[in-house]
């Protein structure tokens, strides 16, 4: 019969090795201010995420954070690819996206030679050149005396695609992809983020993600996560206590989770660090599931205990462990193997949106059902016995 519980020692020092540099690498994020460690989406940081994707070709994240410092933005930029379509994420500092026009100047191409034909009803080519105190041409907002011509789009349909094609720095519009009409911004920020973009890198034919989010928001987001952690923790410690008559129980079952915590958190830090991986809210969501499922494991191992040491009553307590251990591994690793393998499924083929949830999923699922077996029960077995220790010392001088 193999003894897991004799072990233990030996399990203990492999947690700690996969421990130890993760908690290395979420401690190097306040040092290193975000350089190193865990990298933060804009869910709980703030700012505005802009994929897009370049008809002539996709340019590299060096080029497109060089356009980026040009235009005052910091920020990062990566390739993602999807059905072997290549877009660039570009993140940065929040924008809004109703942002009026900056006093950023305009570029210098007259309307006759964006390209595109004069709206009807507009001045001709003749009356454009003439005289300041001819009418301005509606295809320049900007130029007219009066803000009779914008004042009411809907008075003037035609207005808001002839001045995004004079506004472009390139000499023709964006196009428009296959199917529908892609959202390009015409004014602020993000509007001359995207001219010198496609003045340099050619026309944006799809945009697949654009968003903003406020710094409160995001705030407000991390200190709801990092609640119902502790919640969620606070509970699981009350109920398994409760069910087992034991806090022994709930405490080694709690610390059975901060293990599965540190190693997912910890595994994330690292990849962060060396290829950019982020926490998102969808993160939030792993964890929590991750402790329900890590917490199921460990309550079926000590209900075994409980039973058994019932049935084998006289028994050393760490053959008790050892037993019930023995007696649910099967279970045990059943049940998380043909999990991991449709979470596997859903990384290779599922959609890059989840890939990141479902990775946490993958890697806490494995930590939860190593320490449930490994580290729950042995911790346990560890506490009887000390316990036991403390309470012949408290009883040997009365003895003699």
């Amino acid at each position: 019969m193999f003894d897991i519980v004799g072990k233990r020692r030996w399990f203990y020092a492999f947690s700690l090795l996969i421990m130890i540099p993760g908690i290395i690498f979420i401690v190097l994020t306040p040092l290193t201010g975000g350089k190193a460690g865990l990298k933060f989406s804009i869910d709980f940081t703030g700012g505005t995420v802009w994929e897009v994707h370049f008809r002539d070709g996709t340019p590299s994240p060096a080029d497109v954070q060089e356009v980026m410092h040009e235009q005052g933005l910091p920020g990062t930029a990566a390739i993602t690819t999807t059905a072997d379509v290549q877009y660039v994420l570009i993140r940065t500092i929040q924008i809004s996206l109703t942002e009026l026009p900056s006093p950023t100047p305009q570029p210098s191409a007259s309307p006759g030679s964006s390209g595109s034909p004069a709206p009807s009803g507009s001045p001709a080519p003749s009356d454009t050149a003439g005289a300041s105190g001819s009418p301005a041409p509606r295809s320049s907002p900007a130029a007219s005396p009066t803000p009779a011509p914008t004042a009411t789009p809907s008075a003037a349909p035609s207005a808001t695609p002839v001045a995004s094609a004079a506004a472009s720095p390139g000499a023709s519009p964006s196009p428009l992809p296959g199917t529908g009409v892609i959202n390009l911004p015409t004014e602020g920020r993000l509007a001359e983020l995207r001219f010198a973009l496609e003045e340099r890198f050619g026309p944006i034919d799809d945009v697949r993600q654009e968003a903003s989010i406020g710094a409160v928001i995001s705030n407000e987001l991390a200190q709801q996560a990092i609640l119902l952690l502790i919640l969620g923790s606070a509970g699981i410690l009350g109920w398994v206590t409760f069910r087992f008559a034991d806090v022994r129980m709930g405490a080694t079952a709690i610390a059975a989770l901060v293990h599965d915590v540190i190693v997912v958190v910890g595994v994330f830090a690292i990849l962060g660090t060396f290829i950019g991986l982020e926490v998102d809210a969808l993160f939030v969501t792993a964890m929590l599931t991750v402790i329900g499922f890590s917490v199921h494991d460990t309550i079926v191992v000590f209900d075994r205990v409980r039973e058994n040491r019932i049935r084998h009553a006289g028994e050393p307590f760490a053959a008790i462990v050892n037993h019930s251990l023995l007696q649910t591994l099967g279970r045990s690793l059943n049940t998380s193997l043909t999990t991991v393998m449709v979470l596997l499924a859903l990384l290779l083929f599922g959609s890059d949106a989840i890939r990141a949830f479902v990775f946490a999923m993958i890697i806490g699922i494995i930590s939860g059902t190593y320490s449930s077996i490994f580290n729950a029960s042995a911790l346990l077995v560890s506490w009887h016995e000390w316990d036991e220790r403390r309470r012949q010392q408290q009883f040997a001088p009365a003895r003699r």
